[in-house]
């Protein structure tokens, strides 16, 4: 495995635990209520995808032709990005913490 997929594979762990550790909304603005609701993160969750798609295709072109992809593909992705995902909504959800 090259530099740049090791680096595309830690980035796209990394992108898809950020909603879950970050109480703002797109690491900028305080939500008004008290806390990030779960809409605002799956959002966010949606964006980093394709963010970290894009790097994953200039990437790509950097290095090469970029090939044409089918669904499967990009299911496949979306569906290692939510596996990705899984360690930050434990952390915010399911996980008990002390004096709650």
């Amino acid at each position: 495995m090259n530099f740049s997929t090791t680096l595309l594979l830690v980035l796209a762990f990394a992108a898809a635990n950020l909603p879950f550790l970050v109480e703002r909304i797109f690491f900028v603005a305080r939500p008004k209520s008290g806390g990030k609701p779960f809409a605002w993160r799956l959002l966010e969750l949606v964006v980093l995808f394709f963010v970290v798609g894009g790097i994953a295709i200039l990437l790509e072109g950097k290095f090469g032709d970029v090939h044409k992809q089918n669904w499967e593909f990009y299911a496949v992705n979306a569906s290692l990005f939510l596996v990705f995902a899984y360690p930050g909504f434990v952390y915010r959800y399911l996980w008990r913490r002390r004096g709650i």
